[in-house]
């Protein structure tokens, strides 16, 4: 059946792709929220390269991941997210891109039909908000974001999952839950855009998101035979930490969508929070009476870069050095008291990127300034006197980890019924690189 299905999928794109000139026309009207192009050499050049920027993240997380888990996994962690770069490329451009940015349905999600197969996705137009790009590359810009958001969930069910079986996953949790949030959070129409919720990079669109179908997946998948292994290769999570950090600057500079004062911005504010919360996340190591360790150093880097994304181009340099901190503290702690004998999260992502996410989210509340960004307004953050702001974001918060854990559950619990999720006892002792992939290291 699987063979069926996956040359039916084959066949049908083909078919679509070849026979596009039937149904993608280039509309002589300028779409909801699209303009006319400013062209600026110096955005453009930059948005080309932030873009290759954040897809370098994915295997850089490839990489993070799989020299977290046993040796007999590390090929399968790897390829989950190899995969989200393929999959979710080929969804972004069919269908999800309109999705999310299509024309709003009652702010919640976007009609999909004037952007399917990139249809009115011109390099000689623009997006609204990014009037001095091609619309094609900001689209081609969001789409690392939607690639990399399904490949931070794997690490939650790590070492037990079927692969097939996370493919789907990965393909609703794109259209059902991925695009929804994206588009209420980012789409001018947006309910949360709307509120005036602030989400420079992905608080909540990407880490929180992440973070919840993680902690939904790791309990319905349930525990691990063997919970605690020795990590292959440390070498690997510290070459990944490097990528994640490097890239970084993409994600969080690169959503500027300019070459502009806001985008130098944001690149110090996420390297400052990066280093603070590796400080922090060590530094309290020791004070618990740990060792200074390297898994630690890199944990804790990624923690501060996770936090300082919904913050990144709002906050100032003193307030990104403290949200790196207390994000470190606050996940580290979460870490340490995670009941790991109850919900094996088996690569801590919901401690790491759904705290760290919510943390920046809430600290965004606090610390935001019209000063850093105009955009900001009179409602500023918490510590300039004016709860709004925070209330908003909370109120925010609440709604989309409600939704975002739910909805991820119910994916999982919809997947197992259609083919199991997790392998067999069996193949788990086995190792996923053999079971799955018939390759090993």
């Amino acid at each position: 059946m699987r063979k069926i299905i996956l040359s039916v999928i084959l066949i049908t794109i083909l078919l679509l792709s070849i026979f596009s000139i039937s149904f993608v026309t280039e509309s002589k009207t300028l779409g909801a929220h699209v303009v006319e192009l400013k062209m600026d050499t110096g955005d453009t050049a930059w948005m080309v390269v932030a873009t290759a920027f954040v897809l370098l993240m994915t295997p850089g997380l490839g990489f993070f991941y799989g020299g977290m888990v046993g040796k007999k996994n590390v090929i399968s962690t790897m390829l989950q997210s190899f995969m989200a770069m393929v999959i979710v490329t080929i969804l972004w451009v069919v269908i999800a891109f309109g999705l999310c940015f299509g024309p709003s349905i009652g702010g919640f999600i976007g009609d999909p039909t004037s952007n399917i197969f990139f249809q009115g996705v011109s390099a000689n137009t623009a997006w609204e908000l990014a009037p001095t790009i091609p619309f094609i590359l900001f689209a081609l810009f969001q789409a690392k974001f939607a690639i990399i958001t399904p490949a931070l969930i794997t690490g939650a069910f790590a070492e037990r999952v079927r692969f097939w079986a996370y493919l789907l996953f990965m393909v609703l949790f794109i259209l059902l839950i991925y695009a929804p949030l994206c588009h209420m959070t980012w789409h001018p129409d947006g309910l949360f855009f709307g509120w005036g919720v602030l989400d420079f990079a992905g608080g909540t669109v990407v880490h929180m998101s992440a973070g919840w179908a993680a902690l939904a997946g790791a309990i319905f998948l349930g525990k691990r035979k063997v919970q605690k292994v020795n990590p292959a290769r440390i070498t690997y999570v510290l070459l990944g930490t490097g990528l994640l950090w490097f890239g970084w600057f993409g994600f969080n500079a690169g959503s500027a969508v300019g070459a502009g004062s806001l985008a130098a911005q944001a690149l110090g504010t996420t390297t400052v929070a990066a280093a603070s919360a590796a400080m922090a996340w060590v530094f309290l190591d020791k004070i618990l009476g740990h060792k200074l360790s390297a898994m630690g150093a890199c944990i804790g880097a990624v923690v501060g870069l996770v936090a300082i994304t919904p913050a990144a181009g709002f906050v100032s340099i003193p307030h990104a050095l403290a949200i790196g901190i207390i994000a470190a503290v606050i996940s580290n702690i979460v870490v340490s008291k995670f009941p790991k004998g109850k919900i094996d999260d088996a690569l801590d992502v919901f401690a790491c990127h759904g705290v760290g996410g919510m943390v920046g989210m809430l600290l965004t509340g606090v610390f935001a300034s019209k000063d850093v960004n105009s955009i900001v307004g009179d409602n500023q953050g918490l510590i300039f006197g004016d709860a709004t702001l925070f209330l908003t974001q909370l109120k925010a918060l609440v709604l989309v980890s409600v939704f975002a854990f739910v909805s991820s559950y119910v994916l999982f619990f919809i997947v197992n019924k259609i083919t199991p999720l997790r392998v067999t006892e069996e193949k788990e002792e086995l190792g996923l690189d053999i079971s799955q992939h018939g390759e090993y290291l």
